[in-house]
C-alpha cells in the first residue's frame, strides 16, 4: 500500500509539471504582422515549435525585430497548446550604456531617440527625418543646433530673426536695405534713402 507522502507527490506530479512549463524562454523564428496581433513561430525546449503564438506588446510600441528574437513564452493556464509571447528583442542590437533613468528608441540601422539626462538626442543613422500630416511645427527653444539641409514644403514663419552664416541676420539685412544711401558718381553727394523700406 502507497504512504500518504507518495501518493500527494504522485497527485501533485502533474500540477508540478505544468507549473515548471508555465514560463521558458523561446527563440522567434518567423513573425506575421499582418494581423490584429502579432503572431509568431516559436522554438522551445527539446525542438518543440508552436506556431500562431501571439506576441502582447505595449499599447503605442510595436516592433519586428531582426535577427536572432528571443522572449519569454507565457503557457497560459500551464497549457503548452495556449502560449503567448511578451518581451521580444535582438541582443544584437540593443542600445547599451545608457544612464539610470534613460529610454530609448531604437533598431537595426541605427536609428534613434534617445532620452539622456542632457536632453532628447535623435540620430537618423544617415536617413532622412520626416515630418507629415500635420498643419504646423512649433519649435519653442532659443537655439536649434543642426548640421544638413531643411526642406519645408510650406512658409516658415518665426517670431524671432532668421540668420544665415551665423552673422547675417533677416533684421540685419532690412535695417542695411531701409537705410543705405548710394553715392551720386559724377554729381557729387548722396542719394536719399529707398522709398519703399522693407517691412
Amino acid at each position: 500500500m502507497m504512504d500518504a507522502q507518495t501518493l500527494v507527490a504522485r497527485m501533485m506530479a502533474p500540477l508540478a509539471r505544468r507549473l515548471r512549463l508555465m514560463v521558458g524562454r523561446g527563440v522567434v523564428t518567423s513573425i506575421n504582422d499582418g494581423g490584429k496581433v502579432q503572431t509568431a513561430q516559436v522554438k522551445l525546449l527539446d525542438g518543440e515549435v508552436r506556431d500562431g503564438v501571439e506576441i502582447l506588446q505595449q499599447y503605442g510600441m510595436t516592433s519586428i525585430p531582426p535577427g536572432q528574437r528571443e522572449g519569454l513564452y507565457f503557457a497560459v493556464g500551464g497549457d503548452r497548446d495556449h502560449g503567448v509571447m511578451i518581451c521580444v528583442a535582438d541582443r544584437q542590437f540593443r542600445l547599451r550604456a545608457i544612464a539610470p533613468g534613460e529610454a530609448a528608441l531604437y533598431d537595426d540601422l541605427g536609428q534613434r531617440v534617445h532620452l539622456t539626462r542632457e536632453g532628447i538626442v535623435i540620430d537618423g543613422a544617415g536617413l532622412p527625418v520626416k515630418i507629415f500630416n500635420t498643419p504646423q511645427v512649433t519649435i519653442d527653444t532659443p537655439l536649434v543646433s543642426m548640421t544638413g539641409n531643411l526642406a519645408v514644403a510650406g512658409n516658415i514663419v518665426a517670431q524671432g530673426d532668421i540668420s544665415d552664416h551665423g552673422t547675417r541676420s533677416m533684421a540685419g539685412m532690412r535695417g542695411t536695405y531701409n537705410d543705405h544711401t548710394h553715392h551720386e558718381n559724377g554729381v557729387g553727394g548722396s542719394t536719399s534713402k529707398p522709398s519703399q523700406a522693407m517691412s
